[in-house]
């Protein structure tokens, strides 16, 4: 399958937002010479008219924009799009990432970096993301696509989530974190475990898993201080506990992160 979503990386459109005209223009033939098409925008008001309109297959977003800054601006993306987001940052501390993980960055690469491996993120963000959306298209319209667990319906053809029949609003991360654990009721996964089973990554910052466990068990825990559903086991990482099959919460311990 990777060879397959790799054949469709070529052509698709990037949009570069960086108020920096030599960011831009080095960036822009990298990644127009790996077969991208590519569109800039040097403001936060310019990138989002462009999102809208153009529907760019991934956004390469930088953390310091004049006016709006990236942060924010992803957080107006994340209103009306799912488009994958590369954030580029000089800031490089863990404050800094959580607040972009919290908002929907996909990825980040620190200041200054290097144009080749801003273009192999973008392969690598971009595959991992036609990947999952093919593996729905596969399952569409069978009783595999949906998963059932309590209040929970997770319609992975669809992308979406009801809890008690109401809509819940997940960004992709968030969507794929919950239908990997849903799918395994029971088992208990690590921080590297979930990096490379949901974000494909062998290696990465770890702090990435615990935002996004942070933030679904606020959208889908009734007290997300006492979770149910996605529980903490000390010492390892992280188990999905079916409620409709009552399951037990032995070994689940406070909501921090997981013990090392």
């Amino acid at each position: 399958m990777a060879d397959q979503v790799d054949l469709l990386l070529d052509g698709r459109l990037v949009l570069l937002v960086d108020d920096d005209p030599t960011v831009l223009e080095v960036c822009r033939a990298y990644l127009e010479s790996a077969g991208f098409r590519v569109q800039d925008a040097a403001d936060a008001f310019v990138a989002l008219d462009r999102i809208a309109a153009e529907r760019p297959d991934l956004v390469v977003l930088d953390r310091m924009l004049p006016g709006v800054d990236g942060i924010e601006v992803c957080r107006r993306i994340r209103a009306q799009s799912q488009v994958p987001v590369i954030m580029l940052t000089a800031l490089g501390g863990e404050d800094d990432r959580i607040a972009g993980l919290e908002a929907g960055v996909d990825d980040y690469l620190a200041k200054p970096f290097s144009p080749r491996e801003l273009t192999l993120r973008v392969q690598s963000v971009l595959r991992r993301a036609l990947a999952v959306e093919a593996a729905g298209a596969a399952v569409a319209g069978s009783e595999a696509a949906v998963i059932s667990r309590g209040p929970l319906r997770i319609d992975t053809a669809a992308h979406t989530v009801d809890l008690d029949g109401r809509r819940l609003a997940l960004t992709q991360r968030e969507f794929e974190l919950l239908a990997f654990l849903a799918r395994r009721p029971g088992t208990v996964f690590s921080r590297e475990d979930l990096l490379q089973g949901v974000w494909g990554w062998s290696h990465g910052d770890l702090s990435t898993v615990t935002v996004h466990v942070r933030r679904l068990r606020e959208k889908i825990e009734a007290d997300a201080a006492n979770p149910r559903m996605l529980v903490t086991v000390w010492g390892y990482g992280y188990r999905f506990d079916d409620p409709g099959a009552g399951a037990g919460q032995a070994g689940a311990g406070p909501t921090g992160e997981a013990a090392p």
